[in-house]
């Protein structure tokens, strides 16, 4: 005999299984709808994200289409550098970018209205624009948070591989052969991909003050631009471009001992507060509870 349940589960079993088989013949459809908004240009890289080469066949398949709806010359070019200096840049662009947004946009309020017909969850309608909001800022908090693992990257192996240029340069080696070593030998760096770029853009043909500025606006790092800006004065006035890496080196560590400094002056300030409000009241109480209790109702005993 159906009882209530069983039919409930065999129609989320069917539902489900529709929803797949629809999603499935969508997506074997021509590849060519994959390829929309990179044209003739070189295929995407695969996504960090397995969550982002999960929605991609929907995005170029449902929101794609719409993207040229809310891009405009200003936001195309935030976009851009959002993506330029999150490393997102060889993974989607901007067309795609507006489609993830598109797509958050409208799946987060359609979680929310499902939740609340079929479990009778209970939530406010109030929530459905706000998540709408939420999923249309979802792609960015994605390539904000990219972009910060980025910087924390650079800044702690800038001067591990301001070293290593230093040490080539004294070996004999031109700036050029040292950041070909350095790329040959290191493995899974940040920085070692952004110098690689750049290595690739001297061999395309790009002068070598270009591709330097190519990897500063890239990094938008102070420490990146300022370590980029010594060593173009340098090539372009003929100093010692050794000499000029090992002083930068020294000047790098000495910037990343003041700001670990300023970071534990910070961190002994932000301890205060649970001092204050949590762990003085706790020793108060174990101190000063049983004399209380004892002056309270030490007589009556």
């Amino acid at each position: 005999m159906l009882t209530p349940n069983l039919i409930l589960g065999l129609s989320l079993f069917l539902t489900g299984f529709s929803i797949f088989m629809f999603i499935k013949i969508v997506l074997s459809k021509s590849e060519q709808a994959r390829a929309l908004s990179w044209g003739a240009s070189e295929a995407p890289e695969k996504s960090k994200s397995p969550l982002v080469n999960l929605v991609r066949p929907l995005v170029h398949q449902f929101t794609l289409k719409y993207s040229r709806h809310f891009k405009n010359d200003t936001n195309a070019k935030q976009i851009e550098h959002l993506l330029l200096t999150s490393g997102l840049n060889r993974e989607l662009n901007v067309d795609e970018f507006i489609g993830l947004k598109i797509f958050w946009g409208v799946l987060f309020p359609v979680i929310i209205a499902f939740l609340n017909f079929t479990y009778e969850a209970g939530l406010p309608f109030v929530l459905i624009p706000i998540f709408g909001v939420a999923g249309w800022m979802f792609p960015n908090f994605y390539a904000k948070s990219e972009k910060k693992k980025r910087e924390i990257a650079i800044r702690n192996e800038l001067p591990f591989f301001a070293d290593l240029l230093a040490l080539s340069t004294e070996a004999g080696l031109d700036f050029v052969g040292a950041i070909k070593k350095i790329v040959d030998k290191a493995q899974n760096s940040t920085l070692s991909d952004e110098l690689g770029i750049v290595l690739k853009d001297i061999t395309l043909g790009a002068s070598r003050s270009d591709a330097l500025r190519g990897l500063s606006l890239r990094c938008d790092i102070m420490e990146i631009t300022s370590f980029v800006a010594v060593l173009i004065d340098a090539d372009s006035t003929g100093a010692s471009i050794s000499k000029v890496l090992k002083d930068q080196s020294e000047q790098i560590r000495l910037e990343r001992f003041v700001r670990a400094e300023k970071a534990g002056a910070k961190a002994s300030q932000l301890i205060l507060f649970p001092i204050v409000f949590f762990i003085v009241p706790a020793v108060f109480i174990v101190i000063f509870g049983p004399v209380a209790l004892n002056m309270m109702f030490g007589g009556d005993q």
